[in-house]
């Protein structure tokens, strides 16, 4: 059956699409996990910001029209339209992220060529950082084509914001056929990676447009932040870390850090905050392998969103960057 799957908030919500399977390349390319995993392995020893980039940017292609890989083409010269990774609110998208599937892409093409799509490359590249960062591994269905369309203009509407509130968040999620609990789970992602200035700068200074901080930040994080990030005319590629006690390491503090009142971004710390978020909080904070397992659990379930199936609608690229 070609056509594409799509996730709604109805009893099929957790059905895996038929063509969807962990074994999907059993045959065409079985050694498409090591292929992947040598390319991860190595990115992550040399630059260990791949993880958070390469994580966030399947986020990014999920939400928005679904995980198939549409965050990866280029803009053409000339067309009218812009590309949906030249979007105002994927202009930040490290080019890490990009990289890894790129190098991934490549190797797997010399083994296995025109069988594995760029979509399924970016599930298992996620999966493989997590891991490495320290998180737990897990299985990833696969049998993903990528998608034909990937314009700009679908993205804003599609995105949480850094200043987003708990009501904006669980909406947008549950549209995507995601539970308030895989909104906490998933947040958790924030374990590892960096934010620019410019998404928790107002908390600093005029919270809410009142001209005083956000009184929900511990005050020594406010005073380290800033000085890394003065109110006007700082530098724009000054980044701080999502969990300030242990950035680099997939685990549990940062639902501790927001009890303190440690969350870098608004849309984190209103979690620790919202009766329907808290509770979730609590339990992600005292137990790691709670979040860990809510976390694949959500993992699996983001994955499928709106997956693309068959040629009528999806496409297999040879580079990930260009429709064929």
């Amino acid at each position: 059956m070609s056509g594409s799957f799509c996730l709604g908030t109805h009893a099929n919500t957790t059905r895996t699409p038929r063509q969807l399977s962990l074994n999907y390349y059993a045959k065409s390319c079985p050694q498409l996990e090591q292929l992947v995993g040598s390319v991860t392995s190595q990115q992550f020893k040399q630059s260990p910001v791949s993880a958070p980039a390469t994580i966030r940017l399947l986020f990014h292609d999920c939400f928005v029209g679904g995980c198939d890989a549409s965050i990866l083409i280029a803009s053409k010269g000339g067309s009218k339209e812009l590309a949906e990774k030249d979007a105002e609110d994927n202009r930040d998208l490290k080019v890490e992220g990009f990289e890894t599937v790129r190098k991934a892409k490549e190797v797997v093409e010399k083994k296995c060529p025109g069988v594995v799509s760029c979509a399924d490359i970016l599930v298992i590249a996620a999966r493989d950082y997590v891991h490495l960062a320290g998180g737990p591994y897990y299985p990833v269905k696969k049998g993903r084509w990528d998608g034909k369309i990937s314009t700009a203009s679908r993205v804003a509407s599609n995105i949480p914001r850094a200043n987003s509130t708990v009501d904006q968040l669980i909406k947008l999620f549950n549209s995507k056929g995601l539970t308030t609990r895989d909104l906490v789970a998933l947040s958790g992602a924030h374990t590892i990676g960096f934010a620019h200035c410019k998404n928790f700068v107002a908390r600093l200074y005029s919270y809410r447009g009142k001209g005083q901080p956000d009184p929900d930040m511990d005050p020594k994080l406010l005073h380290a932040l800033r000085m890394y990030c003065p109110n006007f005319g700082g530098n724009s590629d000054i980044v701080a870390p999502f969990d300030a006690t242990t950035p680099f390491l997939f685990d549990h503090a940062y639902y501790g850090n927001l009890q303190q009142k440690m969350g870098l971004l608004a849309s984190d710390q209103a979690l620790a905050f919202d009766p329907r978020t808290k509770p979730i909080v609590l339990e992600f904070a005292k137990d790691n392998r709670n979040f860990f397992q809510a976390f694949v659990a959500a993992m699996d379930k983001l994955s499928l969103i709106k997956v693309v199936r068959g040629a009528r609608h999806g496409e297999k690229r040879r580079d990930c960057s260009m429709h064929i």
